[in-house]
């Protein structure tokens, strides 16, 4: 999880530094593209070395559910194009902290669009979360901007991609999920590239293709992670990535920390982290009671 969260800071930065000459729309397209050739050779380097990559692509290609990959993966690029652009636009801090709501926001979407039953204290995380979200954005200051929005709006676009990918998951696994996101992501995010194209030059190449890179490794870690150990134990690791962002914003980019942002942020982990206390509570409940209702089907 560590390796994973620093891998997610780092894409951050390499995003930051491509947006200085790069459109955020032509940084999404190159993030998925390089993402997408990253990806293939580690998820077929174990079938390579049995002898048969063709027959395991085959099965990691299999799905019925091809429809909500491509309704999941439009939405998803939309978040992402509005999470870059955040980046791009916004203090480091202050998008990877509002970044980090989206678990609030994932916890109301299950309320809504799964018909998830949520508890006082959940709720009560949700709320303390949303003022955290608050006094970063801070709407009723001179330090308000409509930027801060669009960070919020993605962390609730990515809430939403977040319940889709759960419901992909009772049928497919994960390196489906992963692939078929990616082959997706990348002819979608095209268009929009082009639209905005700019022929990238020297170092903005180095940028791109890391950041593609580093999503990629970001991402298998941080699924790994979730195999390896509990959520709840996992999550207040994840956080270490706004420290690595806060500096890179202090030493690179010339941005003041922001108390306030270190206030909301603070306030944000606190609610994301018990609410992932709670649901894996929760999941470990289920898993012991699973036993005695198999005994009784009828109940």
């Amino acid at each position: 999880m560590l390796a994973s969260t620093v891998a997610f800071g780092l894409m951050a930065i390499c995003i930051r530094l491509a947006s200085r000459t790069e459109p955020v729309a032509e940084i999404a397209f190159f993030r998925n593209l390089f993402g997408l050739l990253a990806l293939l050779p580690l998820l077929l380097w174990p079938a390579m070395r049995a002898g048969a990559p063709s027959a395991h692509l085959r099965g990691v290609l299999r799905t019925t559910q091809l429809r909500r990959y491509f309704i999941r993966c439009l939405i998803g690029v939309v978040s992402m194009w509005m999470g870059f652009w955040a980046i791009a636009h916004l203090p480091l801090a202050q998008a990877v902290s509002l970044a980090y709501s989206s678990p609030i926001f994932v916890t109301v979407a299950a309320v809504l669009l799964l018909g998830e039953r949520v508890r006082l204290r959940r709720w009560l995380a949700v709320i303390a979360g949303f003022i955290g979200v608050l006094v970063i954005v801070r709407p009723w200051s001179h330090a308000f901007t409509a930027a801060s929005l669009v960070a919020v709006a993605a962390a609730v676009i990515t809430a939403i991609v977040a319940i889709q990918i759960k419901q992909l998951s009772r049928e497919d696994g994960s390196d489906t999920i992963v692939l078929w996101t990616y082959l997706f992501w990348v002819p979608m995010s095209l268009p929009a590239a082009l639209w905005f194209w700019h022929p990238p030059q020297g170092m903005a190449w180095l940028w791109l293709v890391l950041s593609g890179v580093l999503g990629t490794f970001g991402q298998l870690l941080w699924t790994r992670a979730l195999k390896l150990g509990e959520v709840s134990a996992l999550t207040p690791i994840s956080f270490v990535q706004l420290v690595i962002v806060t500096l890179a914003g202090w030493l690179w980019f010339d941005e003041a920390i922001d108390r306030w942002t270190m206030v909301g942020a603070g306030i944000i982990f606190a609610a994301t982290a018990y609410i992932a206390h709670r649901e894996a509570m929760l999941a470990r409940q289920h898993r012991s009671n699973a036993p005695s209702e198999a005994v009784e089907p009828g109940t």
